[in-house]
């Protein structure tokens, strides 16, 4: 009787070990993958949804968001299924604080996946100093930029996975600070060398995110051999493109045409949004195929892509129509459902409106991307989400996660402008 309680006992006790060696290897296994995430696990996966993100919430970038309004951020993100995120410059204090928050949200939380495509803001000589920008010539600011996304890029490698060198840096019609391709190409290859001497990892993607234009994917006088180099040089192409502003400066696709006269408005509306995605998915297409021309083959997901709410400008009631929360909410299910199925990243811009951008304009479109305002409403095409209750319990500045308009939808579509005729269009321009 002894022997078998003895027996139980010795077989009790190996059994227990082996479930917690099994249980430690597993968790040892899931820490491993963790630590060996990469930019190419995460491009191009529907799992790991990709924003645009700015926590600016004053009319200045003077006023810097706190580490504890940057977790709130974090949090309703990560509840969106938010995952990568995208920064523009290490100049201010903003994209440090982004990392610093995501590290302590994730020592909060060990399940807690945030990763960022820090960008790295790159001018020419001149730029924003009134005097005459020299396209030719690159800023001095720029190598002391390029360092301190390398220092964060060392400091934070479990975080950051890209690193973008540039934000529309290469379009001619960034007339205030756009640069040759050249200058982006000289630090895209600064930065692969890194990779390759190991000061930085090898598995960091580098990019320049730009508009499909200065990716070749328009007019033949981007296409100079510094563009080819450089398309040779990036991990991936990060391409940007907007119908909201075309729908203005290039209006054709957008117009409602003679022959759909006989259509309801929501259906002219409806026409003018999926003409919209495939006026997105043609400039995607062109890129990939000048990039293609040049006999290479490498991912392009989108970098920028947006629809502003509100304008009183170019893009509101006396100029495209385009801008209202319905179009907005439509075009990003859209946007998000076609790149989602291709298994294209989109940095969907952006999360939460910033009234920095046009400070003396309260209702200029810059300030009405996001798709958060800033009273804390979720925007007309985050409503499902607010009905699921992803955003209980979480806040911004204090204030819940709500619906705008009350959630009335037919009180939201009385601001719902059907786009212009040609002739409409043509009298007010």
């Amino acid at each position: 009787m002894k022997t078998n309680l003895k027996i139980v006992l010795i077989l009790t006790i190996l059994i227990a070990t082996i479930a917690c060696a099994n249980k430690s290897k597993k968790a040892s296994k899931k820490v491993i993958e963790e630590k060996h995430i990469t930019a190419a696990d995460i491009l191009g996966n529907p799992e790991y949804l990709a924003m645009s993100y700015g926590g600016y919430r004053q009319v200045s970038r003077d006023i810097q968001p706190s580490i504890s309004q940057l977790k709130e951020d974090m949090k309703i993100l990560a509840a969106m299924g938010i995952k990568i995120l995208r920064t523009y410059n290490v100049q201010l204090q903003q994209a440090p604080n982004i990392l610093k928050a995501i590290r302590e949200l994730k020592k909060e939380d060990a399940s807690f996946e945030m990763y960022v495509m820090l960008g790295a803001w790159i001018d020419c000589q001149n730029a924003w100093t009134g005097e005459t920008p020299n396209h030719d010539v690159e800023s001095e600011n720029n190598a002391a930029e390029i360092e301190r996304a390398v220092a964060l890029a060392k400091t934070y490698p479990d975080i950051i996975k890209i690193v973008a060198v540039g934000n529309e840096a290469m379009v001619n019609w960034a007339t205030s600070y756009f640069v040759r391709p050249k200058v982006i190409l000289k630090w895209v290859n600064h930065l692969q060398t890194l990779k390759k001497t190991g000061e930085l990892p090898k598995s960091l993607w580098i990019t320049s995110s730009d508009d499909f234009s200065s990716w070749g994917g328009g007019d033949t006088r981007y296409h100079t051999k510094d563009l080819e180099k450089l398309i040779k040089a990036v991990d991936y192409i990060s391409m940007h493109t907007y119908p909201m502003h075309n729908s203005h400066y290039n209006p054709k696709f957008w117009l409602s045409p003679p022959n759909e006269a006989g259509l309801t408005d929501r259906e002219k509306i409806e026409s003018a949004l999926q003409r919209a995605l495939v006026f997105a998915k043609t400039q995607y297409d062109s890129v990939a195929n000048y990039m293609k021309s040049l006999g290479v083959h490498k991912p392009i997901h989108i970098g920028e892509t947006g629809w502003a709410t509100v304008s009183n400008g170019h893009y509101g009631k006396d100029g495209s129509r385009a801008t209202d929360e319905y179009k907005s909410g439509r075009y990003y299910e859209l946007i998000r459902d076609w790149t989602n199925k291709a298994n294209i990243s989109c940095f969907y811009f952006e999360a939460f409106d910033e009234q920095w951008k046009d400070a003396a304009n309260v209702l200029g479109s810059e300030n009405h991307f996001g798709l958060i305002n800033l009273k804390g409403q979720a925007k007309y095409a985050l409503w499902n989400l607010v009905d699921k209750g992803i955003f209980k319990g979480l806040t911004r500045d204090g204030k819940p996660i709500t619906k705008t308009y009350n959630g009335d939808k037919v009180t939201l579509m009385e601001d719902v402008l059907v786009p212009p005729t040609p002739t409409e269009f043509s009298i007010t321009h």
